[in-house]
């Protein structure tokens, strides 16, 4: 069978297909390929499969937009019944007495919870490691697949299941995608339900879909935001899309493949008619708001869900250390501030999208980094997430899609596009056309 959520789902609304069988053939798939990717920290094996036979009785089935379909959950969202142990020994084993509520509006749109995938520790970190093994990206197995949601990505990218939710903070759904060659959205501010977490990192953290092709992408998306309407994806208008010439951290440049990806782009999409042009992006100086989040919006989370501290990594200590030092350093006003920035900029040259590469250098190898030092981590961090927490702060909305392959790692790199709010339907629009004229390959080939 076609293994994408918009076949899948066709299929059972028409009764070509059983929703038991699909989810069935999902679980073999993890069975089979996920002791070498490591990309789930629990599957629902007997719960997916007596829920997929409920859903074969609904009266409704052949209107479900997610009919049948399996989808992945990134550990850091409640499903019912089962435990949310963000990627740490440290937090309560009980399981959850309510579905968040986007899993909420996924049941209802016909979808299967087959899994929850693999997170660092309390989503922190760049690389998907820890108490369920280490996570590796499967195009090329000794490299990570990046994190916080590199296990949902991880989960898509070796078809073990056709879509899957992660979350966003600064980077930790779009660096993962593109990683393993996948479109993700980050959804603006209020678009779908966050509930990430006490704070949702400070009031920045969405959730958001991730998937092989654009319209699995959009078809997730609108049962996430629960509006239909986004399920369709149209031909975008002529657009005028700038490239910033500067980089977003001074220390951190893209490297060879990430410019060629870039520059690849932009001559497509001047051939399909959209006008691009370069410019200076005005990039905070001041990079305290990004690092303010990262370490002292966790501990409101530890106060929550933590049970048992002393089984917190090391690495994890000394950054929760560090992040009770810098409390009272996060703002609304850092939010604002930064989309005013973007709002200057978009205004003075009357831009439409503004696109970068996703991540500046291909993902560092896939190793025990739960058990390295703070430090360590933290470069990891710098050298995967740098065009991505800028777009986070100010709330806007952006996509990651995949544009060619790194020489070296044989991993995939991606571009991004950043929209203003309420601009999700334009990115998947022209995120649909740039996978029309520089088709990329779905899943590695050993998965296809």
């Amino acid at each position: 069978m076609e293994f994408t959520a918009t076949e899948i789902a066709a299929d059972v609304r028409s009764g070509a297909m059983d929703p038991v069988a699909v989810v069935k053939h999902a679980l073999a798939r993890i069975v089979e390929r996920d002791k070498e990717i490591c990309a789930f920290a629990r599957v629902r094996s007997d719960a997916s499969v007596r829920e997929a036979g409920q859903l074969a009785l609904r009266s409704d089935l052949a209107r479900l937009p997610l009919a049948g379909v399996p989808v992945a959950i990134k550990d850091v969202i409640p499903v019912t019944g089962e435990p949310m142990r963000i990627g740490s020994l440290a937090t309560a084993a009980e399981p959850q007495p309510h579905d968040h509520p986007l899993i909420a509006r996924l049941r209802r749109a016909g979808a299967i919870i087959v899994g929850l995938t693999a997170v660092p520790e309390l989503s922190l970190w760049p690389t998907t490691d820890g108490v369920h093994g280490i996570t590796k990206n499967p195009w090329a197995t000794g490299r990570t697949a990046g994190g916080s949601s590199g296990g949902s990505a991880a989960a898509v990218a070796a078809a073990m299941v056709p879509v899957a939710v992660g979350s966003d903070g600064f980077g930790s759904l779009r660096v993962p995608a593109a990683c393993c060659g996948l479109v993700a959205l980050k959804p603006g501010i209020g678009v779908v339900p966050a509930e990430l977490g006490v704070t949702s990192w400070g009031g920045v953290g969405v959730n958001g879909p991730i998937a092989a092709t654009v319209a699995d992408t959009a078809l997730l998306f609108s049962a996430l935001a629960d509006d239909p309407r986004l399920a369709v994806v149209e031909a975008p208008p002529s657009l005028r899309v700038v490239i910033p010439t500067n980089e977003p951290v001074p220390h951190v440049w893209a490297d060879e493949a990430a410019r060629r990806a870039v520059t690849a782009v932009r001559e497509t999409l001047t051939d399909i008619g959209h006008f691009t042009a370069t410019a200076h992006l005005p990039y905070p100086r001041n990079l305290l708001p990004v690092f303010a989040r990262w370490f002292s919006t966790p501990a409101a989370d530890v106060e929550a869900f933590v049970a048992d501290r002393s089984a917190l990594q090391r690495r994890t200590v000394r950054h929760l250390r560090l992040g009770h030092l810098m409390r009272g350093r996060v703002s609304d006003e850092q939010n604002a501030e930064a989309a005013q920035r973007a709002e200057r900029f978009f205004d003075d040259h009357a831009a439409d999208v503004v696109m970068t590469p996703t991540s500046p250098r291909m993902p560092v190898k896939a190793a025990g980094w739960s058990r390295r030092g703070w430090l360590a981590n933290v470069a990891a961090a710098s050298m995967s997430t740098t065009y991505t927490p800028f777009w986070s702060l100010a709330g806007w909305p952006a996509i990651t899609v995949p544009a060619g392959i790194h020489p070296i790692s044989g991993t995939p790199v991606g571009v991004q596009f950043a929209a203003r709010p309420g601009r999700e339907a334009l990115l998947l629009a022209l995120a649909g056309q740039v996978e029309r004229h520089r088709p990329w390959e779905r899943v590695p080939a050993r998965y296809a």
